[in-house]
Formats: C-alpha cells, structure tokens, sequence
C-alpha cells in the first residue's frame, strides 16, 4: 500500500461519503457519527507536510465499543481526509445520524487542548448545517474543563470522562432524558449547566474494546508516519497506531493525559489481543506502527511478552516500532536486543531537562549518568532513540536551558523534539498558573507548541517570548548540526538528511509574539 497522492485525496473522501450513507438495512438510521476534528494548520503550521496523520485510536475503540452494542456506528476522519469545516457539516447533515460526536482526544494525548480549534470548527459547521442533530464532544481537553468547554462551544453535551457508557447511555435514550446519562454536562432547564454522576471506567479491556474499528476508518494508506518513523524505509504509509496500555501511574507536572481517566492509573490489554491486533495490521500491509501507550516501556514483563507473541507469530521482521519510555524503565539490555528483533526501531524517552533540579520537579528523579547509560544501551541494541526536552519548565533559566540543548547535543539521540513547557488544561502547570494568575494563551490555538499563536508558560527567570526563541533557536542548532548530520548519513543515508535539511528549511514556524 503506498500513501494517496493529493489528486487522490478527492476520491477518497467521496468513497467515504458514499460508504457512511450506505447504512445496512438492519439499522436504517446511523445511530452515531464520531467526528474527528481537523487541526494541521492550527497544530503545525508549515511543518504539517513532516508531522505524522494518525489513524484516530480512541474513536476507533469507542467505534468498537459501540457496535459491540449493537448500534450504527461510523467514524468522520475530517483531520485525515483534510475536510473543511463545511464538508463536515455537510457530511453530518447527509448522513444524520442520532448523535455526532465530535472526538476531541489529540493526536498527541497529552495535548488534545490543541484540537480544540479545529473541534469548534467542526461544531459550529454542524450546527449551521444540520440543527436538528443533538452534538456531544469527549476527549483530555473536555474533560479537564468540561464546564467551560459547555459553556464556550457550540455543543449540546459534554462528556467527561473516557466516553464510553456515557455515548451508550446517550444512544439508549438519554438524549430525550440527558438526567439518566453517567459522565454528562448538559443545560438544564432553568439555563444552568448540569454535571450528572461521573461515569465508570472500562475494567474489561480485552471484552469491550478489544481492537480499533479500522474498517470504519479511511483506507489506512492515507494515514503517514512522521518523517523520522520513515527513515530507511521507502515510504511512511500505511501507518497505524495502538495501545497496549491505558493511562499513567505517574504525575508530570506538564501532562494532562490521565484527565478523561480521573487520575493516574494503569490498565493492560492481554498480550492475545496485542499479538492479534499486530497481525491483524500486518496482513493489512501496514510496517510502521506506533505503540500510543503514554508508557509503554514501564513494565518489562509486559513489554518482553509483547516481543514474545510478535516472535511467536513470525512479525518481527515486517514492523517498524516506536514506543514511549522513562529513562529509569529500561534497564535490561537483553530485552532491548529482544525488542530489536521483535521490530521496535524507535524508544521516545521523557529527557526534559539537564539540570537535576529542573528534572526532579517534573517526577524524573534520575541521574545525568542514568540518562547517558539508557540512551547508549538503547542504541547498542541497533533501536534508535528520540530525546524529548522541554524549555521553560518550572526552574529554568537561560543558563540550564543551554544546559539542556549542550546535553541533547552531546547525547546526540537519532532524532531530538524541542517542546516550550505549556500549561496544558488538566496538568499540574495549568493549576498552578491559574491560581497565581500567570499569562496564558488566549485561544485554544495558542496552545499549539508549533503553531503561529503559541504562547509557553513563562518562569519565575524567563518571559514566554525568551522561552519560545530559544526553544526554536535549539531546534536549527540541532538538525543543522554537522557532527548529527554526519551520523544521521552513516545511518540512514544522503536522502534522510536531505529530509532533514528540508525540515529546517521549513522551520521554525512564525510566532505571533515574537513579531515573525
């Protein structure tokens, strides 16, 4: 399968279209239509062409979920399909479904706050097409401020929490009778928001969500890698993503990942399931594929059973992996030469900051050495690594944020993301400046940590815009260079750095308060 070109595009969307209305004669009114917002431009701005397009996972479990059910169920990848708000509308209204619910959860998880342009969008735009269709929205961001996003948004319901039981309960009458519904904000009669009892987590993983709905999604050579995932490799589609595990036990200051969740938790698919998941994707011609776990390399018994099945079924050799991992969670090399066979390529670990202190805040209490040891191991075993820093975290300075970048450069990981520390709604940073009344981005887009309106939480030490130049200024110094060029070549070849240089070329975005 290979990635449709823009002349393509059309057709596949009109495929869609035609397929959504073809409803089987068993259910002659499509109970629910999940909608996925569109946001490249408002995400990554002139970087969108190198950003992976990620099938959307948790519209897919919650597809599944639903049709376990019983109900009509299809997916609207407007993000993928690169739809206009109107071509949403319309779409909604030529299908009219019971229920559109616009699915608001990110492609990053712990950054859904950055869909939320491209969600209002999509709401508003129904809205005007088709009044008459009751809307919801779920996803990290709504359920962080779920009042305010009822309050703000052109939506009859919000959903806080996982979204589950509360669209079942929805679709089973609690859209005439939304008092019945578990995990709902709605207006109530005298013109007050109304938040209903909070609905129960998913226990049974395996039973009622055991795979993603991927027949109800667009044709997976449309959704691409990002263009590190790719390298080596002669195209970045088709590309899909999974999870293997649910939530976080832990508590980053900057992440809002356990918000839909009511805390940090953690919840495992059986290695069954994940091993017929990957084959299932595998003999769709899908390679590249990442593991969406917010922490997938924290227990290595899981992990090692996960190698165990691919091995087992003979895949190792037809994946391209990258997973998330805690500096301080792999420590076994010979699990990580395992894990090679088994075709993990990439391991993203959470780096942040150099200076320990800085560290240390963010629930990452490991050493300098420990940091060196892991990266290495990594890459002895043949996996490469993805170094992720924040600027601007709590702590910082001028002097410990060069600090940062002379350890990213010295580590020299295969691929390095250079974020602003942003206050994200539902993470401890976002409390914290709310009660002490700090500067926040005035839109939703200003939340994008490329995009035009960015705006990073300052520090005690730095102003947002100190913050954001050097955060773009460590980005051109990194992949421009020579010595990281120079291994980037011996690995993967001219063509990957000409990628490479392609991307600086682009980057990094214009920014509003900077006056670029």
């Amino acid at each position: 399968m290979r990635q449709p070109s823009q002349k393509e595009l059309p057709h596949l969307r009109q495929r869609l279209a035609k397929r959504i209305q073809a409803t089987p004669p068993s259910r002659k009114r499509m109970d629910a239509l999940l909608v996925v917002p569109n946001s490249r431009t408002s995400a990554y701005g002139p970087l969108a062409r190198f950003a992976a397009v990620e099938p959307p996972v948790w519209a897919g479990l919650l597809a599944t979920f639903l049709l376990n059910k019983g109900y009509g169920v299809e997916i609207l990848d407007a993000h993928a399909l690169d739809l206009s708000p109107e071509q949403v509308g319309q779409q909604v209204s030529d299908t009219c479904p019971r229920l559109a619910c616009v699915v608001a959860y990110g492609h990053q998880p712990s950054a859904s706050t950055q869909t939320m342009p491209g969600a209002r969008a999509a709401l508003e735009a129904i809205r005007a097409a088709a009044p008459q269709i009751p809307t919801a929205i779920l996803g990290g961001h709504p359920s962080a401020l779920p009042e305010r996003t009822l309050r703000e948004e052109p939506v009859d319901y919000v959903i806080e929490g996982e979204g589950l039981y509360t669209l079942a309960a929805l679709l089973q009458g609690g859209v005439a009778d939304p008092a019945t519904v578990p995990g709902l904000w709605w207006w109530g009669d005298r013109g007050h928001p109304v938040r209903n009892a909070p609905a129960p987590l998913v226990k049974d993983l395996d039973g009622e969500m055991s795979r993603v709905a991927w027949e109800n999604l667009p044709p997976l050579a449309i959704y691409r890698t990002h263009n590190w995932h790719a390298l080596g490799h002669a195209g970045a589609s088709p590309f899909a993503a999974f999870y293997t595990t649910l939530n976080c036990p832990f508590s980053c200051s900057f992440c809002m990942i356990s918000s839909p969740f009511g805390g940090s938790g953690y919840q495992k698919w059986s290695l069954e399931i994940i091993g017929t998941e990957l084959q299932r994707l595998v003999g769709m011609g899908v390679r590249h594929v990442k593991v969406v776990d917010e922490m997938h390399w924290l227990s290595e018994k899981h992990v090692e059973g996960i190698c165990d099945e691919i091995l087992r079924r003979g895949l190792g050799d037809h994946l391209n992996i990258w997973c998330y991992a805690r500096v301080d969670s792999v420590r076994r090399p010979d699990l990580l030469e395992k894990a090679q066979r088994a075709g993990y390529r990439w391991v993203a670990l959470g780096i942040e900051a150099a200076d320990s202190t800085v560290r240390d805040g963010q629930d990452k209490n490991f050493s300098d050495a420990q940091i060196v040891k892991t990266v290495r191991a990594i890459q002895d075993s043949g996996i490469h690594v993805i170094g992720n820093y924040i600027f601007g975290l709590p702590g910082d300075t001028l002097d410990t944020m060069r600090r940062t970048l002379d350890l990213a450069l010295e580590l020299r990981c295969e691929w390095a993301n250079f974020y602003p520390a942003m206050a994200f709604p539902g993470s401890r940073l976002y409390r914290d400046a709310v009660a002490s009344g700090m500067r926040l981005p005035e839109t939703w887009a200003g939340y994008a940590p490329v995009g035009y309106e960015c705006v990073p939480l300052l520090t005690a030490a730095l102003t947002s815009e100190e913050i954001l130049r050097f955060r773009d200024l460590a980005f051109l110094r990194y992949f421009g260079d020579p010595e990281y060029l120079a291994m980037m070549q011996q690995t993967f070849g001219q063509a990957a750095v000409a990628d490479i240089l392609q991307m600086v070329a682009a980057g990094p975005p214009k920014r509003r308060i900077l006056g670029i």
